[in-house]
């Protein structure tokens, strides 16, 4: 089995490749711009659906078994937060969700070129420890979260500010692991598991 990665993150990668999961790189490019009035669930659902049309006429060409693609996003008072756009927009985001919990919530999708498609959103709830002025600062100084929605990285600098989570860490990072281990086998894209990582290697 092998996969097509739709997508530039590096956690992703990372994650499927700890899995020991074959696959190739190829990020699509969606349009990821919030309608008006439009909720996280159908945001994350538009989103992801435009990604697999794109994604699968790619893994057909380079005759792969799947596609996956995925998205990510921060929810807080039912609102979205994305990637800040700079700094200011970074401490703004993080000053709003220290002292509280939020929800992250991934959606992603596996398509066979034959058409089978299993797509699923993964929710957890992360809680946050009420910041300082100077923890803030040098937080947002830092850097790491500039790339990321919500503005921090639980598995970077930022897991300092976690006191909780409820569900999937690696949902919180960009992709759950076991959601996604389940789906390549209900596609019967993944037999035994784990796999034979000698034998994957070679």
């Amino acid at each position: 089995m092998r996969l097509l990665l739709a997508s530039a993150s590096p956690r992703r990668r990372d994650i499927l490749s700890t899995l020991g999961l074959s696959f190739d790189v190829c990020p699509v490019d969606a349009d990821e711009s919030e309608l008006p009035g439009e909720a996280p669930r159908a945001y994350l659902d538009r989103v992801v659906a435009a990604k697999l049309a794109l994604a699968l006429p790619i893994a057909v060409t380079r005759g792969l078994d799947a596609a996956l693609v995925a998205d990510t996003t921060v929810v807080l008072d039912d609102a979205m937060l994305a990637k800040p756009v700079d700094a200011a927009d970074n401490a703004r985001m993080v000053r709003r969700l220290a002292g509280r919990s939020h929800e992250v919530m991934t959606r992603f999708a596996i398509g066979r070129p034959a058409g089978h498609v299993h797509a699923e959103t993964v929710t957890t709830r992360v809680e946050v420890k009420a910041l300082d002025d100077a923890e803030l600062d040098a937080y947002v100084r830092h850097g790491e979260g500039r790339d990321k929605a919500g503005g921090y990285a639980i598995q970077g600098l930022g897991m300092f500010a976690v006191t909780r989570i409820d569900g999937s860490y690696t949902n919180v990072v960009g992709l759950p692991a076991a959601e996604v281990v389940a789906a390549l086998r209900a596609l019967a894209l993944l037999g035994s598991f784990p796999l034979d990582h000698a034998a994957a290697r070679g």
